[in-house]
């Protein structure tokens, strides 16, 4: 189900609730649509990816943090609270009007941080994402745990690895932000 709702997220266009979507998802992978009400349910219950915390609180202290996902408002910030970090920017698609790849939800975070495409990384999750990173000029860190191969088409991102162990040394590479002072 996992794959139907990535593939109908990134190639819808323009935004539709992301709830119907999983719905939709189910259906398609032949669940029934209580499948796809337990996700929600179950949304809180979601653990963040190994490693994940322990990055973002490296990084919070030196640079600007925002989350852009392709779900909800609702569901967005609720993932974020269960992040212990300060958020400068929880972006949804549902916020840009449209799912990633599109290049409007990486902009709009660019907007909102008031931050250049040339101070910022981005941590994709999937391999669409590099098609709307490298639309807006933004470095690419796939954070690929799954061992997935690259989408077809797909440009390469700058560094490819199944955990985030390498992410703040390689942040601590660029002038992300003001505080050029990231720990190696």
């Amino acid at each position: 189900m996992a794959r139907r709702i990535l593939r109908l997220t990134y190639g819808c266009g323009r935004y539709v609730a992301y709830e119907q979507l999983v719905k939709q998802a189910a259906a398609h992978v032949g669940l029934p649509e209580s499948a796809a009400l337990a996700l929600e349910a179950d949304w809180l219950q979601l653990t963040p990816w190994s490693g994940a915390i322990e990055a973002l609180q490296q990084l919070q202290p030196h640079c600007k943090i925002a989350i852009v996902t392709n779900c909800s408002i609702r569901l967005g910030r609720q993932a974020a609270g269960m992040i212990p970090v300060k958020w400068d920017a929880v972006i949804t698609a549902e916020e840009a009007g449209t799912y990633k790849p599109d290049p409007a939800p990486y902009r709009l975070a660019l907007d909102v941080l008031d931050v250049t495409p040339s101070e910022a990384v981005f941590v994709a999750g999937s391999s669409y994402d590099m098609f709307g990173t490298a639309s807006v000029g933004l470095r690419t860190y796939w954070h690929n745990r799954a061992a997935l191969p690259l989408v077809e088409g797909a440009p390469p991102p700058e560094i490819e690895a199944p955990t985030l162990e390498a992410l703040v040394p390689w942040c601590s590479r660029f002038d992300v932000s003001a505080h050029n002072d990231l720990p190696a």
